[in-house]
């Protein structure tokens, strides 16, 4: 699969009551297909998200998964805003663009910074975090590529997300 440039083509999640802000790395295929977040059906993402705040899992569209995000106070993005990856293999990526989160910061009363797994951790702390001033803890990434992850294990791991909301 030949590498690619992508520019992130989808908005930011979030408004004023937005708590959490969750950050994955950029938009795999199949989210750029459906234009939202986690759209590969394989990824866990949604489902892990209903267990941890105990409500069903939002159908797959667009408009009921942000009133789900948003009614959580719940913002959604990436850090990158573009880069040369092939598919969606995140170990790929060369020439990151980090996004710019500072309506984001400003906008909302942002309590913590999480990241859907280790290269986008990798890529906040060294692209965002000079800018931003706030530290990101790492969850493991939902992806059907992290398959050694349990979906118990994942709900355990996001289950800090609620401290903060």
């Amino acid at each position: 699969m030949n590498e690619k440039l992508i520019i992130h083509p989808l908005p930011a999640v979030w408004d004023a009551s937005s708590r959490v802000l969750l950050l994955g790395t950029m938009p795999s295929p199949a989210s750029r297909a459906q234009g939202f977040y986690y759209g590969h059906p394989q990824n866990r993402f949604w489902k892990v998200m209903a267990m941890v705040l105990q409500q069903p899992e939002p159908d797959n569209s667009v408009e009921q998964r942000k009133k789900f995000l948003l009614q959580n106070r719940i913002a959604l993005f990436d850090v990158l805003q573009s880069c040369r990856i092939r598919g969606a293999a995140d170990t790929s990526i060369r020439e990151p663009v980090p996004n710019d989160f500072e309506e984001i910061f400003s906008g909302a009363d942002i309590q913590a910074v999480f990241t859907t797994g280790t290269k986008a951790y990798t890529l906040y702390e060294k692209l965002c975090l000079p800018k931003t001033g706030r530290e990101a803890i790492c969850l493991p990434s939902t992806s059907a590529a992290n398959c050694r992850m349990s979906l118990e294990v994942l709900k355990e791991q996001y289950q800090i997300i609620r401290e903060y909301l």
